[in-house]
């Protein structure tokens, strides 16, 4: 599986970004640009996923470990950024709300 850390995500991808976390977790704070399509619901939200390569954020990377495993399985190029919007905020890396 294709990982990348916070700071990596942070220094510049020009890559669309994911965010599965649930609604209420994405509107109480969310990485700048990232798109909420919560892992609860994603199957039903495939074809609206990114056709060229794109990140995957959770809370703390476990949720985006298994969407990104699941994607990739399916042909999607997708990468897990490890340590999530948790870790991103504890950088003290700007978010959105």
């Amino acid at each position: 599986m294709q990982s990348i850390s916070i700071h990596d995500l942070h220094a510049g991808r020009e890559r669309p970004l994911i965010d599965v976390r649930e609604e209420h977790e994405y509107a109480a704070g969310h990485v700048p640009g990232a798109v909420n399509m919560p892992m609860s619901t994603i199957g039903e939200h495939l074809d609206e996923l990114p056709g060229e390569p794109f990140d995957v954020i959770c809370q703390a990377g476990g949720r985006s470990a298994r969407v990104v495993e699941a994607l990739s399985a399916r042909g999607h190029d997708a990468t897990n950024v490890e340590g999530g919007t948790g870790e991103w905020i504890a950088a003290g890396y700007d978010v959105e709300a």
